[in-house]
């Protein structure tokens, strides 16, 4: 069973949800319909939660960390994707606040030098915003380029980040 809740930060509107093994989504957006249609398409039973005060604990940390984030995002991942992407996902998990990678860098820290598409795709593929930094991967130049959730807040992220 999935079961979610809502909440707002200085980014918008965010989603989370849980599994029995862990937050499975963590969703950014404008609009909480948005959002729940999202996570639906993705777990199509997913309920609101019901008092559930693991949740909403969890619900509480990833807004702190989206306004503070140099305090730490310790949750338990449910994380659902290919081997190749969990890699990826567990790299950008390394790239410390403030910081940011290329697209090339990760592809070189999972030992896929040649796999750098390959890297972009299990970035636009993350469910797990913040708790895996993609919004910290950029390109080769150092210039923004896509974010699931949005190029606007990729930048806001990466700004507050640069501020603490």
């Amino acid at each position: 069973m999935i079961e979610f809740e809502l909440g707002s930060c200085s980014l918008g509107c965010v989603l989370v949800a849980m599994s029995q093994r862990g937050v499975c989504a963590i969703a950014l957006g404008d609009e909480p319909a948005q959002l729940v249609d999202w996570l639906r398409q993705k777990y199509p039973h997913a309920k609101k939660g019901a008092d559930n005060a693991v949740l909403l604990s969890r619900l509480q940390q990833v807004l702190n960390y989206a306004e503070w984030p140099e305090s730490s995002l310790k949750l338990v991942l449910d994380m659902d994707g290919t081997d190749f992407q969990r890699r990826v996902w567990h790299a950008l998990q390394t790239v410390p606040a403030g910081q940011t990678r290329s697209y090339s860098d990760i592809a070189q820290k999972i030992g896929k030098p040649a796999a750098v598409r390959a890297v972009a795709s299990a970035c636009a593929a993350n469910s797990l915003a913040l708790a895996i930094p993609c919004h910290r991967i950029v390109r080769q130049d150092g210039q923004l380029s896509g974010y699931r959730w949005g190029v606007e807040r990729k930048k806001l992220l990466l700004q507050n980040e640069a501020l603490r």
